[in-house]
């Protein structure tokens, strides 16, 4: 549930997520969200006007305030990226914090009209944002992607992208072209990044990625032909891994952590 143009009760126990920058301010108590009722907050009185509430949490509402590139003031508080708050809560915290991202990334971007350069005003009944001189109604933007485990007997396929740091290697991913399905999106990836067909593409499940809006549509399949290649570009190195010796990974609370487990888990059958 995303909800605009609100009026919070002061003593309303609730959770909240501040954004400055693309960081998120944090307390050690609770990474990435601060627990408190309006009035205990003086620091947010600026910005309340234009909080959105983003979901519920542990039967309190979740509420987004955005500092935009200002940096908040509060103590013993420092702020930290939403990577960095994956590994220290819960998936469904990190969920609400995700969609709080994704909404604040969306009030920056479209304070004017795309097709007008008009100045934009928030819709009262849904989260969207219209211009009131050509009519012309935005939406947030969500880019589907897709990613895939590909499996070859207790082997699997892992690739390290020039981004990945740590020596992590990952699953193969890409975003999905115009026109395109999302199988056919799977097959040209594979192909593009490291040079090789699969067969027996079976979806596994979906997450929404606040990096910075993306929709991660998963899925397994198996070896069929070709030798690795990697591309250069995307990909640096890439090869077969055993599922006893795998390299670093992505976090089990990724969608790429969670197909790496599922493909080993279909391969001790």
């Amino acid at each position: 549930m995303i909800v605009q143009n609100l009026k919070i009760p002061a003593d309303q126990s609730a959770w909240w997520f501040v954004f400055s920058g693309n960081q998120l301010l944090q307390v050690e108590s609770t990474p990435g969200v601060i627990q408190a009722c309006r009035q205990e907050l003086d620091f947010i009185h600026p910005y309340i006007a234009d909080a959105v509430q983003v979901g519920h949490y542990q039967d309190s509402p979740c509420y987004l305030i955005d500092f935009n590139a200002e940096e908040p003031q509060y103590p013993s508080a420092e702020l930290a990226g939403l990577r960095d708050l994956l590994i220290k809560v819960d998936i469904e915290l990190f969920h609400i914090a995700a969609r709080a991202w994704q909404v604040a990334l969306f009030q920056r971007t479209h304070r004017f009209c795309g097709q007008c350069g008009s100045a934009t005003n928030k819709v009262d009944w849904e989260l969207a944002v219209q211009c009131h001189v050509c009519q012309h109604r935005c939406y947030p933007r969500i880019s589907p992607c897709i990613i895939v485990a590909i499996r070859n007997g207790k082997q699997i396929l892992l690739a390290q992208g020039k981004h990945h740091k740590n020596d992590m290697y990952s699953t193969l991913a890409g975003f999905v072209e115009s026109g395109e399905s999302l199988e056919q999106a799977v097959h040209r990836e594979v192909m593009e990044e490291v040079g090789v067909k699969i067969k027996n593409l079976r979806y596994f499940s979906s997450q929404p990625w606040p990096f910075p809006h993306s929709l991660m549509m998963g899925y397994i399949a198996d070896y069929d032909s070709g030798d690795i290649t990697p591309d250069g570009h995307e990909i640096i190195k890439a090869d077969w891994f055993d599922f006893d010796n795998l390299p670093h990974i992505p976090s089990p609370y990724s969608i790429a952590g969670q197909l790496i487990a599922a493909a080993k888990e279909q391969s001790d059958r």
